[in-house]
C-alpha cells in the first residue's frame, strides 16, 4: 500500500447519506446535473467518482478499473476505504473509468430474464458533463432531458434492450448524472 492516502469523507455517516440521496436524486430523473461534495480521490478519479465508490462500493461488490484508472494509487485507495475486490469486467458490478477505456458494453454482466438486476452500472468520467445533447424520454422525465453522451448509439442500444442492460453514471468534477437503462434516447 501507498504511503499516502487520499481521505474518504470526513464524516461518513452524514457525507454518505448525503452523497446516496443526490446518486438518488440523479437516477430518479435521468438527465438531471447533480453535485456531490465528496473527496478528491486519487488522480485520476474525480470528486464525483469518488462520492459515489464511497457510498456504493464495499467488500461485497466486485469493481473493475478500466485504463488509467487502474493505477497503484487508486487500488490502494479502493482497498483502504472500500474493500472492494478488484476484478475484470465480466465479474463487475461497478466499473470505473473512461468511456473508451471501459471498451464494449457487452463485456460487463447485463442481468437476465430471470435476474434483469444483476447487471453493471458503469461509472463514467468525462471531460464536460452538460444538459445538452441527446434527447431523453421516459421514467423520471416530464418531457424530457437533454444530456451529453459519448456514444449515443452505443447508449440507445442498451437503453432498447430494457429491462436488461447497464446503468450509467456519468461524472465530470464533482458533478454526476445518471442514466439508468429505461431511459429512452433520442427516438428510440
Amino acid at each position: 500500500m501507498s504511503a499516502h492516502l487520499t481521505a474518504g469523507f470526513i464524516d461518513p455517516a452524514r457525507d454518505g447519506a448525503r452523497a446516496f440521496r443526490q446518486v438518488l436524486d440523479a437516477m430518479a430523473h435521468p438527465g438531471r446535473i447533480v453535485t456531490l461534495d465528496g473527496p478528491q480521490g486519487p488522480a485520476p478519479c474525480s470528486p464525483a467518482a469518488a462520492s459515489v465508490l464511497l457510498t456504493l462500493a464495499d467488500a461485497t461488490t466486485p469493481l473493475h478499473l478500466a485504463g488509467a484508472h487502474d493505477a497503484a494509487a487508486l487500488r490502494d485507495w479502493v482497498a483502504f476505504h472500500l474493500g472492494a475486490p478488484l476484478v475484470g469486467p465480466a465479474d463487475a458490478v461497478f466499473a470505473l473509468g473512461t468511456w473508451d477505456a471501459l471498451g464494449p458494453l457487452a463485456a460487463y454482466p447485463q442481468g437476465s430474464a430471470e435476474y434483469p438486476d444483476r447487471s453493471a452500472t458503469l461509472i463514467v468520467e468525462l471531460d464536460a458533463l452538460d444538459n445538452d445533447g441527446a434527447r431523453l424520454t421516459g421514467p423520471g422525465i416530464e418531457t424530457q432531458a437533454f444530456l451529453s453522451l459519448p456514444d449515443v448509439g452505443a447508449l440507445a442500444e442498451n437503453a432498447a434492450r430494457f429491462p436488461l442492460g447497464l446503468d450509467v453514471l456519468f461524472t465530470c468534477g464533482p458533478r454526476l448524472a445518471a442514466l439508468p437503462r429505461s431511459t429512452k434516447i433520442g427516438g428510440c
